[in-house]
């Protein structure tokens, strides 16, 4: 799995992309930056990743998972209930291809406001 790095305000997070096509295209791409935006207890910005989806995207994701949500073009984090979830759990607007997970507490992405800037690098370790 490859390591990464997200920056965005003042919470640096690192995380794991997986091994799947979508994680593969933007760990190429890297470092990418973008700015915030915030649904519920997500966050979610435009990358330079353009792909369709995978046969596995989900609409249903856990907390600390990573997506790509191909409509938008868009990598989320999803860290707590978004407004179409029907419970505690995060649920995407609509199916995401799933890119890995934060390693560490992804409910600090709640301190991250719209508008901040954020960028994704490969970790050095």
């Amino acid at each position: 799995m490859n390591q990464i790095i997200i920056v965005a305000g003042d919470v640096s997070m690192p995380a794991e992309l997986n091994e799947g096509p979508t994680a593969q295209q933007i760990w190429e791409a890297l470092p990418i930056e973008s700015t915030v935006n915030t649904w519920g207890d997500e966050i979610y910005f435009e990358i330079p990743v353009v792909v369709g989806q995978e046969p596995d995207a989900r609409a249903e994701v856990e907390v600390g998972e990573l997506g790509y949500w191909p409509v938008g073009r868009a990598f989320c984090i999803f860290f707590g209930p978004t407004p179409v979830s029907t419970g505690e759990r995060p649920r995407a607007y609509s199916p995401v291809n799933i890119l890995g997970r934060v390693l560490g507490d992804a409910t600090q992405f709640r301190a991250v406001p719209q508008g901040t800037r954020v960028r994704i690098e490969a970790s050095s370790t």
